[in-house]
Protein backbone atom coordinates (compact mmCIF):
# COMPACT_ATOMS: atom_id res chain seq x y z
CA UNK A 1 0.00 0.00 0.00
CA UNK A 2 1.13 3.55 -0.71
CA UNK A 3 -1.22 5.33 1.67
CA UNK A 4 -4.09 5.04 4.11
CA UNK A 5 -6.62 5.58 1.30
CA UNK A 6 -4.90 3.35 -1.26
CA UNK A 7 -7.54 2.05 -3.67
CA UNK A 8 -10.00 4.93 -3.15
CA UNK A 9 -10.61 6.82 -6.40
CA UNK A 10 -11.88 10.41 -6.22
CA UNK A 11 -13.34 12.28 -9.20
CA UNK A 12 -12.55 15.88 -8.30
CA UNK A 13 -14.50 18.67 -10.01
CA UNK A 14 -13.59 21.35 -7.47
CA UNK A 15 -11.88 24.65 -8.23
CA UNK A 16 -10.02 27.45 -6.46
CA UNK A 17 -9.33 26.91 -2.73
CA UNK A 18 -11.88 25.00 -0.68
CA UNK A 19 -12.37 21.81 -2.67
CA UNK A 20 -8.81 21.54 -3.99
CA UNK A 21 -7.52 21.82 -0.42
CA UNK A 22 -9.81 18.96 0.62
CA UNK A 23 -8.62 16.75 -2.24
CA UNK A 24 -5.01 17.74 -1.60
CA UNK A 25 -5.36 16.16 1.84
CA UNK A 26 -7.08 13.08 0.44
CA UNK A 27 -4.17 12.72 -2.00
CA UNK A 28 -1.72 12.99 0.89
CA UNK A 29 -3.57 10.09 2.54
CA UNK A 30 -3.07 7.98 -0.58
CA UNK A 31 -6.32 8.39 -2.53
CA UNK A 32 -6.20 8.54 -6.32
CA UNK A 33 -7.42 12.00 -7.32
CA UNK A 34 -8.59 12.54 -10.90
CA UNK A 35 -8.87 16.29 -11.26
CA UNK A 36 -11.50 16.91 -13.93
CA UNK A 37 -10.91 20.43 -15.26
CA UNK A 38 -12.61 22.70 -17.77
CA UNK A 39 -10.68 23.45 -20.97
CA UNK A 40 -9.17 26.59 -19.41
CA UNK A 41 -8.26 24.74 -16.24
CA UNK A 42 -8.86 25.48 -12.59
CA UNK A 43 -8.51 29.26 -12.03
CA UNK A 44 -6.15 28.51 -9.12
CA UNK A 45 -3.58 27.66 -11.81
CA UNK A 46 -3.33 31.42 -12.48
CA UNK A 47 -2.93 32.69 -8.89
CA UNK A 48 0.60 33.69 -7.98
CA UNK A 49 3.94 33.83 -9.78
CA UNK A 50 4.61 31.19 -12.42
CA UNK A 51 7.42 30.01 -14.68
CA UNK A 52 4.99 28.55 -17.20
CA UNK A 53 1.34 29.26 -17.99
CA UNK A 54 -1.20 27.64 -15.67
CA UNK A 55 1.48 26.36 -13.27
CA UNK A 56 1.32 29.03 -10.58
CA UNK A 57 2.89 28.87 -7.15
CA UNK A 58 -0.49 28.26 -5.52
CA UNK A 59 -1.31 25.39 -7.86
CA UNK A 60 2.05 23.70 -7.36
CA UNK A 61 1.06 23.13 -3.73
CA UNK A 62 -2.69 22.59 -3.88
CA UNK A 63 -2.53 20.55 -7.09
CA UNK A 64 0.05 18.04 -5.88
CA UNK A 65 -0.91 14.37 -5.88
CA UNK A 66 -3.56 14.74 -8.58
CA UNK A 67 -3.99 13.54 -12.16
CA UNK A 68 -5.35 16.17 -14.53
CA UNK A 69 -8.03 15.45 -17.13
CA UNK A 70 -9.33 18.45 -19.11
CA UNK A 71 -12.78 17.71 -20.53
CA UNK A 72 -15.54 20.10 -21.60
CA UNK A 73 -18.55 18.78 -19.70
CA UNK A 74 -20.83 21.33 -21.33
CA UNK A 75 -20.84 19.28 -24.54
CA UNK A 76 -23.13 16.27 -25.05
CA UNK A 77 -20.19 14.25 -26.44
CA UNK A 78 -18.47 14.44 -23.06
CA UNK A 79 -21.40 12.96 -21.16
CA UNK A 80 -20.71 9.26 -21.89
CA UNK A 81 -17.08 9.76 -20.86
CA UNK A 82 -18.12 11.50 -17.67
CA UNK A 83 -20.55 8.70 -16.83
CA UNK A 84 -17.81 6.13 -17.38
CA UNK A 85 -15.58 8.03 -14.95
CA UNK A 86 -18.37 8.25 -12.37
CA UNK A 87 -19.04 4.52 -12.68
CA UNK A 88 -15.41 3.82 -11.68
CA UNK A 89 -15.18 6.41 -8.88
CA UNK A 90 -15.61 5.85 -5.18
CA UNK A 91 -16.11 9.57 -4.53
CA UNK A 92 -17.32 12.52 -6.60
CA UNK A 93 -16.67 15.96 -5.11
CA UNK A 94 -17.55 19.42 -6.40
CA UNK A 95 -17.99 22.98 -5.10
CA UNK A 96 -20.58 24.28 -7.55
CA UNK A 97 -23.81 25.97 -6.62
CA UNK A 98 -26.81 23.66 -6.94
CA UNK A 99 -28.20 25.11 -10.21
CA UNK A 100 -24.84 24.71 -11.98
CA UNK A 101 -24.35 21.22 -10.55
CA UNK A 102 -27.80 20.10 -11.69
CA UNK A 103 -27.14 21.49 -15.17
CA UNK A 104 -24.06 19.25 -15.44
CA UNK A 105 -25.88 16.22 -14.07
CA UNK A 106 -24.16 16.28 -10.70
CA UNK A 107 -27.20 15.78 -8.48
CA UNK A 108 -27.04 12.87 -6.08
CA UNK A 109 -29.92 11.16 -7.87
CA UNK A 110 -28.21 11.41 -11.26
CA UNK A 111 -24.87 10.13 -9.96
CA UNK A 112 -26.48 7.33 -7.96
CA UNK A 113 -28.24 6.13 -11.13
CA UNK A 114 -24.80 5.77 -12.74
CA UNK A 115 -23.00 4.33 -9.70
CA UNK A 116 -25.20 2.93 -6.91
CA UNK A 117 -22.24 2.90 -4.50
CA UNK A 118 -20.98 6.43 -5.11
CA UNK A 119 -20.14 8.95 -2.39
CA UNK A 120 -21.04 12.53 -3.35
CA UNK A 121 -19.57 15.50 -1.49
CA UNK A 122 -21.10 18.86 -2.44
CA UNK A 123 -19.26 21.86 -1.01
CA UNK A 124 -21.67 24.78 -0.99
CA UNK A 125 -21.44 28.37 0.09
CA UNK A 126 -24.59 28.06 2.17
CA UNK A 127 -26.75 25.15 3.24
CA UNK A 128 -29.94 24.46 1.34
CA UNK A 129 -33.20 25.95 2.57
CA UNK A 130 -32.01 29.44 3.53
CA UNK A 131 -32.18 32.84 1.82
CA UNK A 132 -28.49 32.65 0.81
CA UNK A 133 -28.65 29.12 -0.60
CA UNK A 134 -27.96 29.90 -4.25
CA UNK A 135 -25.68 32.90 -3.74
CA UNK A 136 -21.96 32.84 -4.63
CA UNK A 137 -19.55 32.44 -1.72
CA UNK A 138 -15.86 33.31 -1.52
CA UNK A 139 -13.42 33.41 1.35
CA UNK A 140 -13.67 37.17 2.01
CA UNK A 141 -17.47 37.11 1.94
CA UNK A 142 -17.66 34.23 4.40
CA UNK A 143 -15.07 35.81 6.70
CA UNK A 144 -17.25 38.90 6.86
CA UNK A 145 -20.47 36.96 7.43
CA UNK A 146 -19.01 35.03 10.38
CA UNK A 147 -17.73 38.25 12.01
CA UNK A 148 -13.98 37.65 11.71
CA UNK A 149 -13.35 41.33 10.83
CA UNK A 150 -15.52 42.31 13.81
CA UNK A 151 -13.44 40.09 16.10
CA UNK A 152 -10.24 41.75 14.88
CA UNK A 153 -11.81 45.18 15.50
CA UNK A 154 -13.01 44.21 18.99
CA UNK A 155 -9.51 43.06 19.89
CA UNK A 156 -8.02 46.43 18.99
CA UNK A 157 -7.30 46.17 15.27
CA UNK A 158 -8.82 47.50 12.10
CA UNK A 159 -11.99 45.94 10.72
CA UNK A 160 -10.24 43.69 8.22
CA UNK A 161 -10.06 40.13 6.94
CA UNK A 162 -7.67 37.55 8.32
CA UNK A 163 -4.72 37.56 5.84
CA UNK A 164 -5.21 33.90 5.00
CA UNK A 165 -7.81 31.98 2.98
CA UNK A 166 -9.14 30.81 6.32
CA UNK A 167 -12.74 30.14 5.27
CA UNK A 168 -11.59 28.14 2.24
CA UNK A 169 -9.11 26.03 4.16
CA UNK A 170 -11.28 25.38 7.21
CA UNK A 171 -14.15 24.33 4.97
CA UNK A 172 -11.71 22.12 3.07
CA UNK A 173 -10.88 20.38 6.35
CA UNK A 174 -14.61 19.82 6.97
CA UNK A 175 -15.00 18.44 3.44
CA UNK A 176 -12.10 16.00 3.72
CA UNK A 177 -13.48 14.78 7.05
CA UNK A 178 -16.98 14.44 5.58
CA UNK A 179 -15.67 12.40 2.64
CA UNK A 180 -13.83 10.03 4.97
CA UNK A 181 -16.92 9.55 7.15
CA UNK A 182 -19.11 8.96 4.09
CA UNK A 183 -16.65 6.42 2.65
CA UNK A 184 -16.74 4.50 5.94
CA UNK A 185 -20.57 4.57 5.89
CA UNK A 186 -20.61 3.39 2.28
CA UNK A 187 -18.21 0.54 2.98
CA UNK A 188 -20.31 -0.61 5.93
CA UNK A 189 -23.71 -0.28 4.27
CA UNK A 190 -22.91 -0.82 0.59
CA UNK A 191 -25.17 2.15 -0.17
CA UNK A 192 -24.45 5.44 -1.88
CA UNK A 193 -23.89 8.41 0.41
CA UNK A 194 -24.33 12.14 -0.03
CA UNK A 195 -22.76 14.78 2.23
CA UNK A 196 -23.19 18.55 2.01
CA UNK A 197 -20.46 20.84 3.39
CA UNK A 198 -21.59 24.51 3.54
CA UNK A 199 -18.91 27.15 4.08
CA UNK A 200 -21.03 29.61 6.06
CA UNK A 201 -22.30 27.06 8.53
CA UNK A 202 -18.86 25.47 8.94
CA UNK A 203 -17.23 28.81 9.76
CA UNK A 204 -20.14 30.09 11.85
CA UNK A 205 -19.88 27.06 14.13
CA UNK A 206 -16.12 27.51 14.23
CA UNK A 207 -16.47 31.12 15.46
CA UNK A 208 -19.43 30.64 17.76
CA UNK A 209 -17.81 27.67 19.49
CA UNK A 210 -15.52 30.21 21.19
CA UNK A 211 -17.55 33.38 21.10
CA UNK A 212 -21.16 32.42 21.87
CA UNK A 213 -19.93 32.62 25.47
CA UNK A 214 -22.57 34.20 27.77
CA UNK A 215 -25.27 33.86 25.11
CA UNK A 216 -24.97 30.08 25.41
CA UNK A 217 -27.60 30.30 28.13
CA UNK A 218 -31.25 31.27 27.75
CA UNK A 219 -31.71 33.87 29.13
CA UNK A 220 -28.09 35.02 28.61
CA UNK A 221 -25.56 34.84 31.43
CA UNK A 222 -23.36 37.49 29.84
CA UNK A 223 -22.30 39.02 26.55
CA UNK A 224 -20.99 37.31 23.44
CA UNK A 225 -17.22 37.16 22.93
CA UNK A 226 -14.50 35.25 24.79
CA UNK A 227 -12.69 38.04 26.73
CA UNK A 228 -9.24 36.45 26.63
CA UNK A 229 -9.36 36.17 22.85
CA UNK A 230 -10.64 39.72 22.47
CA UNK A 231 -8.12 41.25 24.84
CA UNK A 232 -6.04 43.80 22.85
CA UNK A 233 -2.94 42.70 24.78
CA UNK A 234 -3.33 39.09 23.60
CA UNK A 235 -0.54 39.31 21.09
CA UNK A 236 3.14 38.45 20.84
CA UNK A 237 5.27 40.28 23.37
CA UNK A 238 7.99 42.58 22.03
CA UNK A 239 11.50 41.77 23.23
CA UNK A 240 14.62 43.88 22.66
CA UNK A 241 15.21 42.08 19.33
CA UNK A 242 11.95 40.50 18.21
CA UNK A 243 8.74 38.96 19.54
CA UNK A 244 7.80 35.92 21.61
CA UNK A 245 4.62 34.17 22.62
CA UNK A 246 4.28 33.32 26.32
CA UNK A 247 1.31 31.34 27.65
CA UNK A 248 1.49 30.19 31.27
CA UNK A 249 -1.70 28.25 31.95
CA UNK A 250 -1.64 26.63 35.37
CA UNK A 251 -1.51 28.46 38.69
CA UNK A 252 2.02 27.16 39.23
CA UNK A 253 3.19 28.48 35.85
CA UNK A 254 1.71 31.91 36.48
CA UNK A 255 3.21 32.13 39.96
CA UNK A 256 6.61 31.11 38.56
CA UNK A 257 6.29 33.78 35.88
CA UNK A 258 5.56 36.39 38.55
CA UNK A 259 8.79 35.37 40.28
CA UNK A 260 10.79 35.59 37.06
CA UNK A 261 9.57 39.09 36.17
CA UNK A 262 10.28 40.29 39.70
CA UNK A 263 6.69 40.74 40.86
CA UNK A 264 6.04 37.74 43.16
CA UNK A 265 3.35 39.68 45.00
CA UNK A 266 1.06 39.28 41.97
CA UNK A 267 0.66 35.65 43.00
CA UNK A 268 -0.99 36.82 46.20
CA UNK A 269 -3.18 39.39 44.50
CA UNK A 270 -6.76 38.03 44.46
CA UNK A 271 -7.17 39.34 40.90
CA UNK A 272 -4.44 37.03 39.58
CA UNK A 273 -4.06 34.13 42.02
CA UNK A 274 -6.57 31.73 40.44
CA UNK A 275 -7.75 30.91 36.91
CA UNK A 276 -11.25 32.40 37.05
CA UNK A 277 -10.03 35.69 38.53
CA UNK A 278 -7.11 35.87 36.08
CA UNK A 279 -9.48 35.49 33.13
CA UNK A 280 -11.64 38.30 34.52
CA UNK A 281 -8.58 40.57 34.73
CA UNK A 282 -6.58 39.21 31.83
CA UNK A 283 -6.19 42.53 29.99
CA UNK A 284 -4.29 44.22 32.84
CA UNK A 285 -2.29 41.05 33.48
CA UNK A 286 -1.12 40.79 29.86
CA UNK A 287 -0.19 44.46 29.94
CA UNK A 288 1.94 43.97 33.08
CA UNK A 289 3.75 40.98 31.59
CA UNK A 290 4.31 42.82 28.32
CA UNK A 291 6.09 45.70 30.04
CA UNK A 292 8.63 43.29 31.55
CA UNK A 293 9.21 41.27 28.37
CA UNK A 294 10.45 44.37 26.54
CA UNK A 295 13.55 44.52 28.77
CA UNK A 296 15.43 41.46 27.50
CA UNK A 297 16.26 39.59 24.30
CA UNK A 298 14.22 36.80 22.77
CA UNK A 299 16.86 34.15 23.48
CA UNK A 300 17.30 35.27 27.09
CA UNK A 301 13.59 34.99 27.81
CA UNK A 302 13.20 31.68 25.98
CA UNK A 303 16.06 30.15 27.94
CA UNK A 304 14.65 31.28 31.27
CA UNK A 305 11.10 30.21 30.47
CA UNK A 306 12.29 26.81 29.23
CA UNK A 307 14.20 26.25 32.49
CA UNK A 308 11.04 27.13 34.45
CA UNK A 309 8.76 24.97 32.23
CA UNK A 310 6.67 27.95 31.15
CA UNK A 311 5.27 27.58 27.61
CA UNK A 312 6.97 30.12 25.35
CA UNK A 313 8.07 30.24 21.70
CA UNK A 314 9.62 32.75 19.36
CA UNK A 315 7.31 34.52 16.92
CA UNK A 316 8.35 33.81 13.33
CA UNK A 317 8.06 35.99 10.25
CA UNK A 318 6.93 34.36 7.01
CA UNK A 319 10.57 34.20 5.95
CA UNK A 320 11.86 32.70 9.21
CA UNK A 321 9.00 30.16 9.29
CA UNK A 322 10.41 28.12 6.41
CA UNK A 323 13.85 28.25 8.06
CA UNK A 324 12.56 27.29 11.51
CA UNK A 325 14.87 24.62 12.97
CA UNK A 326 11.99 22.27 13.75
CA UNK A 327 10.53 22.64 10.25
CA UNK A 328 13.94 21.75 8.84
CA UNK A 329 14.50 18.83 11.23
CA UNK A 330 11.20 17.13 10.30
CA UNK A 331 11.66 17.98 6.59
CA UNK A 332 8.26 19.67 6.27
CA UNK A 333 9.44 22.04 3.53
CA UNK A 334 11.89 20.53 1.09
CA UNK A 335 13.55 21.42 -2.19
CA UNK A 336 12.58 19.13 -5.05
CA UNK A 337 12.71 19.00 -8.84
CA UNK A 338 9.39 19.45 -10.63
CA UNK A 339 9.36 17.81 -14.10
CA UNK A 340 8.46 21.06 -15.88
CA UNK A 341 8.85 23.84 -13.31
CA UNK A 342 12.38 23.13 -12.07
CA UNK A 343 13.48 23.49 -8.46
CA UNK A 344 10.60 24.30 -6.10
CA UNK A 345 9.89 24.26 -2.39
CA UNK A 346 7.39 21.55 -1.59
CA UNK A 347 5.35 21.20 1.62
CA UNK A 348 4.77 17.61 2.68
CA UNK A 349 1.54 16.57 4.40
CA UNK A 350 1.50 17.09 8.15
CA UNK A 351 -0.05 13.67 8.83
CA UNK A 352 2.38 10.76 8.83
CA UNK A 353 1.46 7.08 8.58
CA UNK A 354 3.72 5.48 11.16
CA UNK A 355 5.17 2.07 10.39
CA UNK A 356 5.11 2.63 6.64
CA UNK A 357 7.74 4.15 4.38
CA UNK A 358 6.72 7.60 3.22
CA UNK A 359 5.57 7.83 -0.40
CA UNK A 360 5.28 11.43 -1.52
CA UNK A 361 2.31 12.19 -3.79
CA UNK A 362 3.23 13.06 -7.39
CA UNK A 363 3.99 16.65 -8.32
CA UNK A 364 1.23 19.00 -9.50
CA UNK A 365 0.29 18.16 -13.10
CA UNK A 366 0.12 20.23 -16.25
CA UNK A 367 -3.41 20.92 -17.49
CA UNK A 368 -4.72 17.72 -19.09
CA UNK A 369 -1.46 15.87 -18.47
CA UNK A 370 -3.15 12.56 -17.65
CA UNK A 371 -6.10 12.77 -20.04
CA UNK A 372 -5.05 9.96 -22.36
CA UNK A 373 -4.12 7.48 -19.64
CA UNK A 374 -7.23 8.20 -17.54
CA UNK A 375 -9.56 7.64 -20.50
CA UNK A 376 -7.70 4.53 -21.60
CA UNK A 377 -7.95 3.12 -18.08
CA UNK A 378 -11.69 3.85 -18.19
CA UNK A 379 -12.01 1.76 -21.35
CA UNK A 380 -12.60 4.58 -23.83
CA UNK A 381 -11.33 3.40 -27.21
CA UNK A 382 -8.69 5.25 -29.21
CA UNK A 383 -11.03 6.34 -31.98
CA UNK A 384 -13.41 7.99 -29.50
CA UNK A 385 -10.50 9.64 -27.72
CA UNK A 386 -9.21 11.02 -31.02
CA UNK A 387 -12.67 12.35 -31.88
CA UNK A 388 -12.83 14.16 -28.53
CA UNK A 389 -9.41 15.71 -29.15
CA UNK A 390 -10.29 16.78 -32.69
CA UNK A 391 -13.54 18.35 -31.47
CA UNK A 392 -11.68 20.32 -28.77
CA UNK A 393 -13.63 18.54 -26.01
CA UNK A 394 -10.59 16.75 -24.57
CA UNK A 395 -7.61 19.03 -24.02
CA UNK A 396 -4.16 17.52 -23.98
CA UNK A 397 -1.06 19.39 -22.77
CA UNK A 398 1.06 21.30 -25.20
CA UNK A 399 4.68 22.22 -24.88
CA UNK A 400 4.76 25.12 -22.45
CA UNK A 401 7.12 28.04 -22.78
CA UNK A 402 8.42 30.49 -20.26
CA UNK A 403 5.71 32.53 -18.60
CA UNK A 404 5.37 35.56 -16.42
CA UNK A 405 3.35 36.04 -13.29
CA UNK A 406 -0.01 34.33 -13.49
CA UNK A 407 -1.52 36.49 -10.74
CA UNK A 408 -5.28 36.75 -10.94
CA UNK A 409 -7.80 39.06 -9.36
CA UNK A 410 -9.62 35.99 -8.04
CA UNK A 411 -9.39 35.47 -4.29
CA UNK A 412 -8.49 32.03 -2.98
Amino acid sequence: MTGLLDGIRVLDLTTMGTGPYATQMLAEYGAEIIKLEAPDGDPIRNVGPARHAKMSSMFLTIGAGKRSLSLDLRTPEARPVFERLVSRADVVIHNMRDPAARKLGLSFEALQAINPRVVLCAILGFDRGGPYSDLPAYDDLIQGLVALPDLIHRSGGETQYVPLAMADRITGLFAAKAVLAAVVAQLRSGKAQSVVVPMFEALAGFVLGDHLYGRTFVPPEGEMGYPRHLNPYRRPYRTTDGYIGVLPYTDRQWHTLFQIIGEPELGEDPRYAKLYERNANIATLYEIVGRHITTRSTEAWLAEFAAADIPAMRTNTLESLIDDPHIKAVDLVREENHPTEGRILRIRGAVRWEGEAETAPPMAPRLGEHGLEVLREAGIDEADINDLVQAGILRLPTESGPGTSGASSNDV
